[in-house]
C-alpha cells in the first residue's frame, strides 16, 4: 500500500480554517483538529502541476465559457459512476453550499417547506431558514449502530413539501444509499411533485462493498425533478478554490438557475478553480484509487481502535466519506459538557454533534482524512481522557 499519505504536512499559519482557527474555537493552541471537512493531504500532482503551469502563464484574465471543464466532468461521471450526464446540463457555481442556498431561493417561495434528513450537514438547516423557508425534518432512524431512512414519515411529509435536500453519501453518518433506497425516495417525491436537490459532493469517497449511485442516473423518468450538486473539492482536497458544478437536466429549471447566478454576478468561475477541476477529473483517477485504500485503512484503524480501547464510545465503519460519527451517549455527559470534554480533556477538536440537528445530541464527528500517525495521536488522546473519566 502506498505510504505517500503518511507524510505530515504542517498547515499551521497557512490560512487554514481547520488549523489556524482551532485555538480560538476550542480554547487551546494544543488542540489537534479533526473538524472541518478538508483533508491534510496535498492535492494530486496533476492538479498542482496544472495550477503551476497556469501561474507560469502569468495572465489571469476572465475565463471563457469552459466547455472543456464540463467535458471532463462528464467523462468522469461516465467512467467512474456509469452516469451519462450531458455537458449542456451543467452550470458552474462557487461552492455547493452557495448552490443549495440559490436553489432554495430559486425553486421555492417564502414559507414553503423543505425536507432534510437529520442528523445532517449543518448548512442544510441554514440554507433553508436564511431564505425564509421552513425546515421539515425527516429524521434518519438509528438502530443497532446503523442509520436508515424513515420512508413512512417521508411519504407523509412529502405531501406538504416543495423540495427535498438529499445528502448522498450522507454527512455525517457515512451511509451510502442503495439503489432500492434511492428509487423509493424518488418515487415518493415524484408522487408529491417534490423537487430533489441532491448534494453528492462525497460521491467519489466510497469504500469496498458499497457503490455510490448518482440519483439522476436512475431510470425512473425523474430527470426533470432532480438537481445534482457536485465538486472535486472533497475528492481532491481543493475546497479553497470554491468551484462546483450544478447539473440540471430540465431546461426550464436550468434557465431559472442560470438567471439567478447572473443576477447576483456569480456566473463566472475562478480560473484556478476551473484549472484544478479539469486536471483532477482528467488525470486524478490513479491518485484517488490510492487515496481510497488509505482512507479505508484509516476507517478500519479508527473503528478497531475505538472498539478495542474506548468501549464507552460506539462507532460503525462508515460506508463512505472520511467522517466518523461517534456515539458518545454512554459517557453520560450533557452535550455542552461533551463538546467541552473533547476539547479540554482530550485536546482534540471535533464537530459538536448537536450542530447536525437535535438527533446529533450525544454524538461527535471526527474527520479521519489525515496521516495515520496524526489519527493515532488523536485517538490515543481520546482514550486517555475517557479512561480518566471512569
Amino acid at each position: 500500500m502506498t505510504t505517500r499519505f503518511d507524510t505530515v504536512i504542517a498547515r499551521q499559519n497557512s490560512g487554514s480554517t481547520k488549523w489556524d482557527d482551532a485555538a480560538t474555537l476550542f480554547g487551546s493552541k494544543d488542540v489537534l483538529p479533526f473538524w472541518v471537512a478538508d483533508m491534510d493531504f496535498a492535492a494530486p500532482p496533476a492538479v498542482t502541476e496544472a495550477l503551476a503551469a497556469r501561474v507560469e502563464h502569468g495572465i489571469f484574465g476572465y475565463p471563457s465559457p469552459h466547455s472543456y471543464a464540463y467535458d471532463a466532468v462528464t467523462a468522469w461521471l461516465e467512467n467512474r459512476h456509469n452516469w451519462q450526464a450531458n455537458p449542456d446540463w451543467m452550470l458552474s457555481t462557487p461552492g455547493v453550499v452557495t448552490a443549495i442556498t440559490l436553489a432554495v431561493q430559486t425553486f421555492t417561495n417564502p414559507n414553503d417547506k423543505v425536507i432534510i434528513q437529520p442528523p445532517v450537514y449543518p448548512p442544510f438547516f441554514s440554507c433553508v431558514e436564511s431564505q425564509g423557508r421552513t425546515v421539515l425534518e425527516n429524521p434518519l432512524v438509528y438502530e443497532d449502530g446503523e442509520y436508515r431512512m424513515d420512508f413512512a414519515d417521508l411519504a407523509a411529509k412529502a405531501k406538504e413539501a416543495k423540495m427535498l435536500i438529499l445528502c448522498s453519501p450522507h454527512n455525517p453518518v457515512g451511509r451510502v444509499w442503495s439503489q432500492s433506497e434511492l428509487t423509493r425516495l424518488i418515487n415518493i417525491c415524484l408522487e408529491n411533485n417534490v423537487l430533489i436537490l441532491a448534494d453528492e459532493i462525497h460521491g467519489d469517497l466510497v469504500y469496498s462493498g458499497h457503490q455510490y449511485i448518482p440519483l439522476a442516473s436512475l431510470q425512473t423518468g425523474n430527470a426533470d425533478k432532480i438537481i445534482t450538486l457536485t465538486a472535486p473539492s472533497k475528492t481532491f482536497n481543493t475546497a479553497g478554490l470554491y468551484t462546483s458544478i450544478a447539473i440540471i437536466p430540465d431546461s426550464k429549471l436550468r434557465r431559472q438557475f442560470s438567471q439567478i447566478l447572473q443576477q447576483l454576478g456569480i456566473s463566472k468561475s475562478n480560473v484556478f478553480g476551473i484549472t484544478a477541476l479539469e486536471a483532477a477529473y482528467r488525470h486524478g483517477g490513479p491518485w484517488l484509487d490510492e487515496l481510497l485504500v488509505y482512507l479505508e485503512g484509516n476507517a478500519e484503524y479508527l473503528t478497531e481502535f475505538i472498539t478495542g480501547n474506548i468501549p464507552a464510545i460506539k462507532v460503525s465503519k462508515p460506508q463512505g466519506t472520511y467522517l466518523a460519527w461517534l456515539d458518545c451517549c454512554s459517557l453520560n455527559l450533557p452535550q455542552q459538557e461533551l463538546a467541552k470534554f473533547f476539547a479540554s480533556n482530550a485536546k482534540v477538536g471535533l464537530n459538536d454533534g448537536a450542530t447536525f440537528g437535535r438527533q446529533g445530541s450525544g454524538f461527535m464527528r471526527l474527520n479521519f482524512g489525515c496521516p495515520r500517525p496524526v489519527l493515532a495521536e488523536g485517538l490515543n488522546r481520546i482514550a486517555q481522557a475517557v479512561n480518566q473519566l471512569g
